[in-house]
């Protein structure tokens, strides 16, 4: 019950609440800014390059757990957010970051899309903002390991995110929405992240700390 009563009373947090909010402010700044540079490795899309994995394996029909995977995975993460009110402004931080990295990096090379590539038929914004070709690095698995790290020290959460990072990472390979490298290098990149987000964002970080269970 203590815990309860403190999850709650740090929105009474003066300093919490201005980091709440600008976090929030920070991230659809991200989304817009993803938006145009997505926008712009559609524009500039040349051809596809030969990936070891995927020239020999088949795309397998994985469009519905590549569309409705993240989406329950999103939704597990908003309730554990809720759980663990403060980690809300580190952990928005931290994918505020990730979108603004990755979106300088799918506007420096512009590979064009897989040939192979498993059509998607379910949930069309997804088609249209996830699988244009905005392919390095990996949203799909790198988010999921992303929120791993958030929640390090929560073994349970720690241990479904990284099941996820793994299981998007296969799906996309298996569906040809991604070459290897942007799976393999996500895992790197991202950790990258983290740690940049730890100094750019350490008072966030330390809300940790103002909740123990």
């Amino acid at each position: 019950m203590d815990y309860v009563n403190k999850n709650f009373a740090i929105l009474k947090d003066k300093t919490f609440v201005r980091s709440l909010v600008f976090s929030f402010l920070a991230f659809f700044v991200a989304i817009i800014v993803n938006y145009f540079a997505a926008a712009y490795a559609n524009k500039m899309a040349s051809s596809s390059v030969t990936d070891v994995f995927l020239s020999n394996i088949p795309a397998f029909d994985v469009n519905i757990l590549f569309a409705y995977g993240p989406i329950l995975f999103w939704i597990f993460i908003f309730i554990v957010l809720l759980k663990y009110k403060n980690r809300i402004p580190f952990a928005i931080y931290s994918i505020f970051l990730f979108i603004i990295i990755r979106s300088i990096f799918i506007t420096l090379t512009h590979l064009g899309p897989i040939p192979t590539q498993s059509a998607i038929t379910h949930i069309d914004f997804i088609s249209r903002f996830s699988a244009g070709n905005d392919f390095f690095f990996s949203g799909h698995t790198g988010l999921p390991f992303l929120m791993a790290l958030v929640f390090w020290d929560r073994k349970s959460i720690r241990i479904i995110c990284l099941l996820s990072s793994i299981f998007f990472g296969a799906i996309v390979l298996l569906g040809h929405y991604h070459y290897s490298i942007d799976v393999l290098s996500a895992f790197f990149i991202t950790y990258s992240i983290y740690k940049m987000a730890e100094v750019f964002f350490k008072k966030e970080k330390n809300f940790f700390n103002l909740i123990k269970s």
